[in-house]
Protein backbone atom coordinates (compact mmCIF):
# COMPACT_ATOMS: atom_id res chain seq x y z
CA UNK A 1 0.00 0.00 0.00
CA UNK A 2 1.26 3.67 -0.76
CA UNK A 3 -1.27 5.37 1.59
CA UNK A 4 0.17 7.70 4.18
CA UNK A 5 -2.51 9.97 5.10
CA UNK A 6 -3.33 10.26 8.67
CA UNK A 7 -7.03 10.79 8.15
CA UNK A 8 -7.07 7.19 7.16
CA UNK A 9 -4.81 6.12 10.20
CA UNK A 10 -7.40 7.71 12.57
CA UNK A 11 -10.20 6.05 11.16
CA UNK A 12 -8.01 2.25 11.22
CA UNK A 13 -6.43 2.36 14.79
CA UNK A 14 -7.40 0.59 17.53
CA UNK A 15 -5.11 1.10 20.33
CA UNK A 16 -5.93 3.22 22.93
CA UNK A 17 -4.11 6.82 22.07
CA UNK A 18 -4.74 8.02 25.64
CA UNK A 19 -2.29 5.38 26.59
CA UNK A 20 0.36 6.24 24.16
CA UNK A 21 -0.01 9.94 24.68
CA UNK A 22 0.52 9.62 28.54
CA UNK A 23 3.77 7.33 27.94
CA UNK A 24 5.46 10.26 25.49
CA UNK A 25 3.65 12.88 28.22
CA UNK A 26 5.66 11.57 30.93
CA UNK A 27 9.22 10.98 29.41
CA UNK A 28 9.80 13.68 27.23
CA UNK A 29 10.41 16.34 29.93
CA UNK A 30 13.92 13.84 30.71
CA UNK A 31 16.82 15.10 28.99
CA UNK A 32 18.04 12.09 27.50
CA UNK A 33 21.62 12.16 26.47
CA UNK A 34 23.29 9.12 25.63
CA UNK A 35 24.68 8.28 28.53
CA UNK A 36 23.07 10.84 30.61
CA UNK A 37 21.52 10.44 34.27
CA UNK A 38 18.02 11.35 32.22
CA UNK A 39 18.78 8.21 29.93
CA UNK A 40 18.45 6.15 33.10
CA UNK A 41 16.03 7.71 34.60
CA UNK A 42 13.80 7.67 31.51
CA UNK A 43 15.02 3.08 31.32
CA UNK A 44 14.04 2.69 35.12
CA UNK A 45 10.96 4.04 34.27
CA UNK A 46 10.09 2.37 30.93
CA UNK A 47 10.95 -0.69 32.88
CA UNK A 48 8.79 0.07 35.59
CA UNK A 49 5.74 0.88 33.31
CA UNK A 50 6.11 -2.63 31.26
CA UNK A 51 6.39 -4.19 34.73
CA UNK A 52 2.76 -2.85 35.24
CA UNK A 53 1.42 -3.83 32.12
CA UNK A 54 2.40 -7.22 32.87
CA UNK A 55 6.02 -7.54 30.92
CA UNK A 56 8.83 -8.15 33.49
CA UNK A 57 11.39 -5.97 32.66
CA UNK A 58 14.77 -5.12 33.52
CA UNK A 59 17.48 -3.05 32.66
CA UNK A 60 20.75 -3.61 31.78
CA UNK A 61 23.63 -1.33 32.50
CA UNK A 62 25.56 -1.76 29.41
CA UNK A 63 29.04 0.67 28.40
CA UNK A 64 29.14 2.48 24.62
CA UNK A 65 31.82 4.14 23.33
CA UNK A 66 31.01 8.01 22.75
CA UNK A 67 31.36 9.34 19.43
CA UNK A 68 29.00 11.04 16.85
CA UNK A 69 29.32 14.66 16.37
CA UNK A 70 32.13 15.97 17.93
CA UNK A 71 34.04 13.23 17.18
CA UNK A 72 33.66 13.31 13.37
CA UNK A 73 34.07 17.20 13.64
CA UNK A 74 37.54 16.45 14.84
CA UNK A 75 38.52 14.41 12.18
CA UNK A 76 36.87 16.76 9.33
CA UNK A 77 38.78 19.37 10.90
CA UNK A 78 42.19 17.43 11.02
CA UNK A 79 41.11 17.43 6.92
CA UNK A 80 40.87 20.87 6.65
CA UNK A 81 44.21 21.50 7.92
CA UNK A 82 45.75 18.81 5.94
CA UNK A 83 44.47 20.68 3.22
CA UNK A 84 45.39 23.96 4.19
CA UNK A 85 48.77 22.69 4.55
CA UNK A 86 49.02 21.13 1.30
CA UNK A 87 47.66 24.15 -0.63
CA UNK A 88 50.39 26.09 0.58
CA UNK A 89 52.75 23.52 -1.66
CA UNK A 90 54.24 21.79 0.88
CA UNK A 91 54.12 18.25 2.60
CA UNK A 92 51.49 17.45 -0.11
CA UNK A 93 52.37 13.37 0.49
CA UNK A 94 51.09 14.10 4.04
CA UNK A 95 48.55 15.89 3.75
CA UNK A 96 46.80 13.82 1.03
CA UNK A 97 47.53 10.39 3.38
CA UNK A 98 46.07 12.53 6.13
CA UNK A 99 42.87 13.78 4.43
CA UNK A 100 42.78 10.34 3.21
CA UNK A 101 43.05 8.64 6.37
CA UNK A 102 40.34 11.02 7.81
CA UNK A 103 37.60 10.09 4.91
CA UNK A 104 38.22 6.36 5.70
CA UNK A 105 37.64 6.93 9.26
CA UNK A 106 34.57 8.70 8.86
CA UNK A 107 33.05 6.92 6.03
CA UNK A 108 34.08 3.30 8.60
CA UNK A 109 31.93 5.27 11.75
CA UNK A 110 28.70 6.46 9.87
CA UNK A 111 28.55 3.02 8.52
CA UNK A 112 28.84 1.20 11.28
CA UNK A 113 31.98 -0.56 10.88
CA UNK A 114 35.11 -1.00 13.27
CA UNK A 115 35.55 2.07 14.74
CA UNK A 116 39.00 2.21 15.44
CA UNK A 117 39.09 6.16 15.80
CA UNK A 118 35.87 6.08 17.80
CA UNK A 119 37.21 3.18 20.35
CA UNK A 120 41.23 4.69 20.20
CA UNK A 121 39.78 8.15 21.28
CA UNK A 122 36.54 8.56 22.70
CA UNK A 123 35.39 7.86 26.62
CA UNK A 124 33.77 4.29 27.03
CA UNK A 125 30.16 5.54 29.33
CA UNK A 126 27.17 3.47 30.54
CA UNK A 127 23.67 2.98 28.80
CA UNK A 128 21.00 1.73 29.90
CA UNK A 129 18.90 -1.06 28.08
CA UNK A 130 15.21 -2.34 28.68
CA UNK A 131 14.56 -5.95 27.90
CA UNK A 132 10.98 -7.49 29.06
CA UNK A 133 9.57 -10.89 28.21
CA UNK A 134 6.01 -11.27 26.62
CA UNK A 135 4.32 -13.67 25.20
CA UNK A 136 5.18 -17.77 25.88
CA UNK A 137 8.30 -17.52 27.85
CA UNK A 138 8.68 -21.24 26.57
CA UNK A 139 8.11 -21.30 22.81
CA UNK A 140 11.24 -22.31 20.27
CA UNK A 141 9.96 -18.69 18.16
CA UNK A 142 10.78 -15.35 19.11
CA UNK A 143 9.67 -11.92 17.94
CA UNK A 144 11.78 -9.37 19.34
CA UNK A 145 10.29 -5.39 18.73
CA UNK A 146 12.70 -2.85 19.61
CA UNK A 147 12.80 0.95 20.04
CA UNK A 148 15.63 3.74 22.01
CA UNK A 149 14.96 5.91 24.06
CA UNK A 150 17.82 8.22 24.00
CA UNK A 151 17.41 12.22 22.58
CA UNK A 152 19.46 13.41 20.08
CA UNK A 153 20.87 17.09 19.95
CA UNK A 154 19.56 19.24 17.77
CA UNK A 155 21.80 21.68 15.42
CA UNK A 156 21.29 24.08 12.22
CA UNK A 157 21.74 21.53 9.60
CA UNK A 158 18.19 19.89 10.66
CA UNK A 159 16.53 22.83 9.44
CA UNK A 160 13.65 21.33 7.04
CA UNK A 161 12.54 24.83 5.13
CA UNK A 162 14.72 23.74 2.02
CA UNK A 163 12.82 19.96 1.98
CA UNK A 164 9.43 21.91 2.62
CA UNK A 165 9.91 24.04 -0.46
CA UNK A 166 11.08 21.08 -2.49
CA UNK A 167 7.89 19.40 -1.36
CA UNK A 168 5.45 22.55 -2.30
CA UNK A 169 6.91 23.04 -5.36
CA UNK A 170 7.98 20.23 -6.69
CA UNK A 171 5.80 17.42 -4.86
CA UNK A 172 5.88 15.38 -8.13
CA UNK A 173 9.65 14.95 -8.29
CA UNK A 174 9.57 14.19 -4.52
CA UNK A 175 6.91 11.59 -5.00
CA UNK A 176 9.07 9.90 -7.30
CA UNK A 177 12.03 9.34 -4.72
CA UNK A 178 11.90 6.50 -2.72
CA UNK A 179 15.66 6.36 -1.18
CA UNK A 180 16.16 9.82 1.18
CA UNK A 181 19.49 11.74 0.12
CA UNK A 182 22.64 11.22 1.29
CA UNK A 183 23.53 13.49 4.06
CA UNK A 184 26.32 12.18 4.74
CA UNK A 185 27.91 12.69 1.40
CA UNK A 186 29.00 16.36 1.80
CA UNK A 187 30.76 15.88 4.88
CA UNK A 188 32.70 13.08 3.19
CA UNK A 189 33.40 14.65 -0.23
CA UNK A 190 35.30 17.62 1.58
CA UNK A 191 37.92 15.36 2.83
CA UNK A 192 38.35 13.02 0.07
CA UNK A 193 38.47 15.98 -2.20
CA UNK A 194 41.31 17.11 -0.04
CA UNK A 195 43.08 13.80 -0.23
CA UNK A 196 42.88 13.71 -4.17
CA UNK A 197 43.45 17.40 -4.83
CA UNK A 198 46.71 17.06 -3.01
CA UNK A 199 47.48 14.31 -4.42
CA UNK A 200 47.22 15.10 -7.99
CA UNK A 201 48.54 18.78 -7.72
CA UNK A 202 45.60 19.79 -8.53
CA UNK A 203 44.85 22.92 -6.31
CA UNK A 204 41.45 24.29 -7.16
CA UNK A 205 39.66 20.37 -5.85
CA UNK A 206 42.34 20.80 -2.70
CA UNK A 207 40.96 24.24 -1.91
CA UNK A 208 37.49 23.18 -2.12
CA UNK A 209 38.23 20.39 0.12
CA UNK A 210 39.51 22.32 2.94
CA UNK A 211 36.74 24.98 2.79
CA UNK A 212 34.36 22.07 2.37
CA UNK A 213 36.42 19.86 5.52
CA UNK A 214 36.12 23.25 7.51
CA UNK A 215 32.47 23.48 7.13
CA UNK A 216 31.69 20.19 7.54
CA UNK A 217 33.83 20.46 11.04
CA UNK A 218 31.64 24.19 12.11
CA UNK A 219 28.37 22.03 11.60
CA UNK A 220 29.63 19.35 13.72
CA UNK A 221 30.96 21.56 16.20
CA UNK A 222 27.31 23.40 16.16
CA UNK A 223 25.54 19.94 16.84
CA UNK A 224 27.93 19.11 19.97
CA UNK A 225 26.79 22.25 21.38
CA UNK A 226 23.27 22.34 20.55
CA UNK A 227 20.63 21.37 23.53
CA UNK A 228 19.35 17.98 23.90
CA UNK A 229 15.61 17.75 21.78
CA UNK A 230 12.30 16.53 23.98
CA UNK A 231 12.74 13.37 21.17
CA UNK A 232 8.27 12.96 21.18
CA UNK A 233 8.01 11.09 17.74
CA UNK A 234 12.25 10.02 17.79
CA UNK A 235 11.56 8.04 19.78
CA UNK A 236 8.99 8.17 22.42
CA UNK A 237 6.51 7.20 19.84
CA UNK A 238 7.92 3.68 19.10
CA UNK A 239 8.12 3.46 23.33
CA UNK A 240 4.40 3.86 23.25
CA UNK A 241 4.08 1.51 20.91
CA UNK A 242 5.77 -1.16 23.16
CA UNK A 243 3.60 -0.47 26.25
CA UNK A 244 0.88 -0.70 24.24
CA UNK A 245 2.07 -4.14 23.19
CA UNK A 246 2.77 -5.08 26.37
CA UNK A 247 -0.90 -4.33 27.82
CA UNK A 248 -2.59 -6.00 24.51
CA UNK A 249 -0.62 -9.49 25.43
CA UNK A 250 -1.57 -8.87 29.02
CA UNK A 251 -5.48 -8.78 28.03
CA UNK A 252 -5.02 -11.43 25.73
CA UNK A 253 -2.07 -13.95 25.97
CA UNK A 254 -0.63 -15.74 23.25
CA UNK A 255 1.14 -19.21 22.64
CA UNK A 256 3.76 -20.73 20.49
CA UNK A 257 5.90 -17.37 20.52
CA UNK A 258 8.29 -15.72 22.60
CA UNK A 259 7.95 -11.95 22.32
CA UNK A 260 10.71 -9.77 23.48
CA UNK A 261 10.26 -5.72 24.13
CA UNK A 262 13.46 -3.96 23.96
CA UNK A 263 14.51 -0.42 24.14
CA UNK A 264 17.89 0.42 23.93
CA UNK A 265 20.00 3.51 24.65
CA UNK A 266 22.41 5.50 23.07
CA UNK A 267 20.89 5.14 19.54
CA UNK A 268 21.66 8.86 18.62
CA UNK A 269 25.65 8.24 18.70
CA UNK A 270 25.30 6.32 15.39
CA UNK A 271 24.14 2.90 17.84
CA UNK A 272 25.55 2.52 20.98
CA UNK A 273 23.43 0.18 23.57
CA UNK A 274 21.72 -2.09 20.06
CA UNK A 275 25.72 -3.93 20.61
CA UNK A 276 25.63 -5.39 23.98
CA UNK A 277 21.63 -6.01 23.14
CA UNK A 278 22.45 -8.31 20.37
CA UNK A 279 25.92 -9.59 22.30
CA UNK A 280 23.89 -10.28 25.41
CA UNK A 281 20.23 -11.39 24.22
CA UNK A 282 19.87 -12.29 20.04
CA UNK A 283 23.57 -13.88 19.75
CA UNK A 284 22.02 -17.00 22.12
CA UNK A 285 19.00 -17.51 19.42
CA UNK A 286 18.19 -19.62 16.90
CA UNK A 287 18.30 -17.40 14.01
CA UNK A 288 15.75 -19.80 11.86
CA UNK A 289 13.02 -18.89 14.35
CA UNK A 290 13.36 -15.47 15.31
CA UNK A 291 12.50 -11.98 14.17
CA UNK A 292 13.28 -8.54 14.59
CA UNK A 293 10.92 -5.49 14.44
CA UNK A 294 12.69 -2.06 14.81
CA UNK A 295 10.05 1.35 15.72
CA UNK A 296 11.98 3.79 15.16
CA UNK A 297 10.19 7.75 15.00
CA UNK A 298 6.73 6.38 13.82
CA UNK A 299 4.84 9.55 15.09
CA UNK A 300 4.87 11.28 11.91
CA UNK A 301 1.52 11.20 9.77
CA UNK A 302 2.42 7.93 7.40
CA UNK A 303 3.33 4.46 8.38
CA UNK A 304 6.20 3.10 6.43
CA UNK A 305 8.15 -0.14 6.15
CA UNK A 306 12.12 0.57 5.28
CA UNK A 307 13.45 -1.68 2.82
CA UNK A 308 16.93 -0.73 4.14
CA UNK A 309 19.55 1.79 5.23
CA UNK A 310 22.59 3.06 4.22
CA UNK A 311 24.61 6.14 5.27
CA UNK A 312 26.98 5.47 2.52
CA UNK A 313 26.33 1.77 1.08
CA UNK A 314 22.66 1.02 1.20
CA UNK A 315 21.88 -2.41 2.74
CA UNK A 316 18.85 -4.02 2.20
CA UNK A 317 17.38 -5.47 5.69
CA UNK A 318 18.22 -9.52 5.74
CA UNK A 319 15.51 -11.46 4.67
CA UNK A 320 12.76 -9.73 2.11
CA UNK A 321 10.24 -12.89 2.95
CA UNK A 322 9.51 -11.02 6.41
CA UNK A 323 9.07 -7.61 4.93
CA UNK A 324 6.69 -9.53 2.41
CA UNK A 325 4.74 -10.67 5.71
CA UNK A 326 4.55 -7.74 7.31
CA UNK A 327 2.85 -5.91 4.15
CA UNK A 328 0.41 -8.76 3.67
CA UNK A 329 -0.37 -8.65 7.86
CA UNK A 330 -1.10 -4.79 7.13
CA UNK A 331 -3.30 -5.68 4.32
CA UNK A 332 -5.32 -7.82 5.86
CA UNK A 333 -5.75 -5.51 8.91
CA UNK A 334 -6.47 -2.34 6.35
CA UNK A 335 -3.31 -0.30 8.40
CA UNK A 336 -2.39 2.14 5.81
CA UNK A 337 1.76 1.85 5.69
CA UNK A 338 4.00 2.37 2.68
CA UNK A 339 6.66 0.33 1.70
CA UNK A 340 9.22 0.83 -1.14
CA UNK A 341 11.59 3.87 1.06
CA UNK A 342 14.87 3.23 1.49
CA UNK A 343 16.81 5.55 4.15
CA UNK A 344 20.51 7.16 4.23
CA UNK A 345 20.51 7.89 7.82
CA UNK A 346 21.45 4.78 10.29
CA UNK A 347 19.09 3.17 12.86
CA UNK A 348 19.13 0.32 15.23
CA UNK A 349 18.23 -1.80 12.69
CA UNK A 350 21.37 -2.52 10.55
CA UNK A 351 22.89 -4.31 13.99
CA UNK A 352 20.76 -7.28 13.92
CA UNK A 353 20.34 -7.82 9.86
CA UNK A 354 23.80 -7.82 9.85
CA UNK A 355 24.04 -10.35 12.30
CA UNK A 356 21.30 -12.73 9.64
CA UNK A 357 18.05 -12.09 11.87
CA UNK A 358 15.21 -11.23 9.61
CA UNK A 359 15.00 -7.49 10.51
CA UNK A 360 12.60 -4.94 9.50
CA UNK A 361 11.69 -1.36 11.12
CA UNK A 362 9.12 0.75 10.80
CA UNK A 363 9.01 4.68 10.51
CA UNK A 364 6.89 7.42 9.61
CA UNK A 365 6.84 10.43 7.34
CA UNK A 366 5.29 13.63 6.29
CA UNK A 367 4.21 14.77 3.17
CA UNK A 368 7.56 16.28 2.44
CA UNK A 369 8.85 12.51 2.81
CA UNK A 370 10.46 13.59 6.27
CA UNK A 371 10.83 12.75 9.46
CA UNK A 372 8.52 15.27 11.08
CA UNK A 373 10.02 17.39 13.70
CA UNK A 374 13.16 15.08 13.07
CA UNK A 375 16.34 16.31 16.05
CA UNK A 376 14.62 19.64 16.34
CA UNK A 377 13.76 21.58 19.89
CA UNK A 378 9.52 20.94 17.97
CA UNK A 379 9.70 17.27 18.59
CA UNK A 380 7.08 17.61 21.47
CA UNK A 381 4.48 15.16 22.69
CA UNK A 382 1.90 17.52 20.85
CA UNK A 383 3.07 17.42 17.69
CA UNK A 384 2.96 13.66 17.56
CA UNK A 385 0.36 12.13 15.13
CA UNK A 386 -0.76 9.79 17.64
CA UNK A 387 -3.19 7.97 15.18
CA UNK A 388 0.07 6.77 13.23
CA UNK A 389 1.11 5.41 16.70
CA UNK A 390 -1.95 3.61 17.33
CA UNK A 391 -1.44 1.89 13.33
CA UNK A 392 2.08 0.81 14.70
CA UNK A 393 0.64 -0.63 18.09
CA UNK A 394 -2.21 -2.58 16.03
CA UNK A 395 0.87 -4.26 13.31
CA UNK A 396 3.09 -4.92 16.14
CA UNK A 397 0.16 -7.04 17.72
CA UNK A 398 -1.40 -8.28 14.42
CA UNK A 399 2.38 -9.83 13.48
CA UNK A 400 2.73 -10.98 17.33
CA UNK A 401 -0.70 -12.95 16.47
CA UNK A 402 0.49 -14.28 13.14
CA UNK A 403 3.49 -15.84 14.12
CA UNK A 404 1.92 -17.16 17.16
CA UNK A 405 -1.00 -19.17 15.34
CA UNK A 406 -0.20 -22.54 15.17
CA UNK A 407 -1.67 -23.02 11.63
CA UNK A 408 0.40 -20.18 10.16
CA UNK A 409 4.09 -21.24 11.40
CA UNK A 410 5.11 -23.06 7.88
CA UNK A 411 3.83 -19.82 5.95
CA UNK A 412 5.19 -17.55 8.55
CA UNK A 413 8.52 -18.87 8.87
CA UNK A 414 11.58 -17.82 6.91
CA UNK A 415 12.46 -20.01 4.14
Amino acid sequence: MTVTNARLAETRSQTDQNLLRGVIEALAPLERLAGSDGEREAAEWIAARLNQAGAPAGVDEERFDDGYAGMIGRLAAIAAAAGAVGVSGHGRRLASGVAAAATALIADDISNGLRPWRKATMERKPTWNVVAEAGDPAAERTLVVMAHHDAARTGQIFDDTVQKLLGEHLPGVVERIDTSLPLWWPLLAGPASVAVGTATRRRKLAVFGTLASALGAAVMADIERSPVVPGANDNLSAVAVLVALAEALQRKPVQGLRVVLASCGAEEVLQGGVYAFCQRHLAPLDREQTWMLNLDTVGSPGLVLLEGEGAIVMEDFFDRTWRDLIVAVAERERIPMRRGMRARTSTDSVVPSRMGIPTACLVSINRYKGLSNYHQMSDTPEKVSYPTVACAADLAEALVRELAAPEQSSRSERR
